[in-house]
């Protein structure tokens, strides 16, 4: 089940806005029966319906599923630098090795 945040990242993006992972504009609240939206303030969208929040489950749970595809490939590309002097030193490897880290860890 995805998370409400996740849900309610992509139902702000649907709706032309940037959500950045901060919650300066709405607040959330779980009181023991679930998370809901306690306070919203996002300027020129209205607070979304529960329907609306579960019409965005399965994209909810591609997304996650890519963030997790998305960190596991960050930790095997390594560091940039490391990377950049992969290629000056041998193109070709580097190559072989990010196609590999991708086809390892497959996205949706």
């Amino acid at each position: 089940m995805a998370q409400l945040s996740t849900k309610i990242k992509l139902y702000l993006e649907a709706n032309s806005k940037t959500y950045n992972g901060e919650r300066s504009n709405f607040n959330l609240r779980d009181d023991g029966s679930g998370p809901y939206i306690e306070t919203w303030n996002v300027s020129g969208v209205n607070k979304p319906t529960n329907s609306q929040l579960a019409s965005y489950e399965t994209a909810g749970n591609t997304e996650e599923k890519n963030n997790g595809v998305r960190s596991t490939r960050k930790i095997a590309y390594g560091d940039i630098g490391e990377q950049l002097d992969e290629i000056y030193k041998d193109i070709d490897a580097w190559k072989a090795r990010v196609k590999k880290v991708k086809d390892d860890n497959p996205k949706e």
